[in-house]
């Protein structure tokens, strides 16, 4: 199989079922966005800070495959078989807040990204997943998208905000408070 087709040439690309979008409708954005974030993470599940959560890493590269495939159909009509979004897909990152969250300090205040550069990634990746939250979230409001979906995401927000502390807390690198400046 030739990867380059030529197909896109012209500023447009195929859906699943073979309809074809312009590059910038706002699905397109919506599942690339997705995709950036799987490279994301994938980026993270490399960094030996998570050697010991490779596994839910891989998980939850597995559900932005699914969440992409769904975003890539056009019509919710189709005779396509898609992969399930599933309540037990957010459950699984609310267990993994709770433990994490069960051995940090509490947060008096917002913090500051950074401090090693893989809270920077982790950070970064919650960043790209808030924009596919955003980019999903107006696909909705151009055609219904599966609710688990939108909460999946939020929830993998979340979910790497917490990580971000808890790989901070193992690398010993304190979270730096944000202090406003007032007058």
């Amino acid at each position: 199989m030739k990867i380059y087709t030529k197909t896109g040439d012209k500023g447009t690309t195929s859906l699943l079922g073979g309809s074809r979008l312009l590059k910038s409708e706002t699905r397109i954005h919506a599942y690339g966005t997705v995709d950036e974030l799987n490279s994301y993470i994938g980026l993270l599940r490399d960094l030996e800070a998570n050697q010991n959560r490779g596994d839910v890493l891989k998980e939850i590269q597995d559900r932005l495959f699914s969440i992409g495939s769904h975003l890539a159909v056009e019509s919710k009509e189709t005779k396509i078989n898609l992969p399930e979004i599933l309540d037990d897909d957010v459950e699984l990152l609310e267990r993994e807040i709770d433990k994490m969250n069960e051995e940090l300090p509490e947060m008096k205040s917002f913090i500051l990204p950074g401090g090693h550069t893989a809270v920077s990634h982790t950070h970064i990746a919650r960043c790209v997943c808030r924009r596919a939250e955003r980019w999903v979230i107006a696909l909705d409001q151009q055609e219904p998208i599966d609710e688990k979906i939108v909460k999946y995401l939020n929830r993998l927000s979340d979910y790497l905000f917490v990580l971000a502390r808890k790989i901070g807390q193992e690398l010993g690198v304190d979270d730096t408070p944000w202090q406003a400046r007032i007058n």
